[in-house]
């Protein structure tokens, strides 16, 4: 479980912590993000990660696609 951070919100921390792990190769290219095992490993709610992805796909670190899911941009 994550320490949070109080002067920054859930979603910018979780946005933080997967644009870390893409950028270290733990998430790599075209690999499938699933927004449930990141809520069961944050506990948070479901909107918090979807604004989390919201974030990460207007840096451009994922891509979306309705009824498949998000994955990592290839670089």
């Amino acid at each position: 479980m994550i320490e949070w951070d109080p002067r920054l919100y859930k979603w910018e921390q979780i946005a933080n912590v997967v644009a870390e792990r893409i950028g270290d190769g733990t998430y790599p290219p075209l690999t499938l993000i699933s927004e449930v095992k990141l809520q069961e490993e944050f506990g948070v709610a479901r909107v918090t990660i979807r604004k989390a992805m919201e974030a990460l796909r207007e840096r451009e670190l994922i891509t979306t696609k309705p009824g498949k899911g998000s994955i990592v941009s290839p670089h």
